[in-house]
């Protein structure tokens, strides 16, 4: 009996070990798609933001077609609303419904103070459209070895949020 015990020494320990490794990959897991998510709310509501300024041209406008709103303004205000959104990385679009794309950085358009949407596509009903992008890195592929890439560079995934709406005064 005493050499049937010796012999199942340990055997706790390392159930515990192979459960183990497999639940902590499973909450990083868990943080992780969590963390993408709240990253994309995050985007969403700041595009949303944006265009929702875009369309009424200003927050002090007193009295309707009277106010002109910049892109640098714009771009501020989806910085504002997107907390934790690096703005080295977040790529954003402006689109009007005539003429050509604005396309950059949150922080080289920041300081852009040219007027948007253009004259010509800022009529009243004409639609706009702003597009956020976001490189989403996530920890996860420190999971990955053997894939050839070292293991501090981490996946990205693009995350992308747009809206468009019309012009309303």
């Amino acid at each position: 009996m005493a050499g049937r015990r010796s012999s199942q020494k340990g055997g706790s320990i390392l159930e515990f070990v192979l459960v183990g490794i497999a639940m902590i990959f499973i909450i990083i897991s868990f943080f992780e798609m969590a963390r993408g998510m709240w990253t994309y709310q995050t985007l969403a509501y700041a595009v949303r933001e944006g265009t929702r300024y875009a369309i009424v041209h200003g927050k002090s406008c007193a009295t309707p077609n009277t106010c002109q709103v910049t892109i640098g303004q714009i771009t501020s205000l989806i910085k504002s609303a997107g907390p934790g959104l690096d703005p080295t990385a977040t790529t954003v679009t402006l689109t009007p419904a005539s003429g050509s794309a604005t396309s950059g950085t949150m922080s080289t358009l920041s300081t852009n103070n040219t007027t948007w949407p253009p004259t010509g596509a800022n009529s009243v009903g004409q639609n706009v459209k702003i597009s956020l992008n976001y490189p989403f890195r996530t920890v996860l592929a420190i999971f990955w070895v053997g894939d050839g890439r070292p293991i501090n560079d981490s996946q990205t995934f693009n995350l992308s949020a747009s809206s468009t709406e019309a012009i309303q005064y």
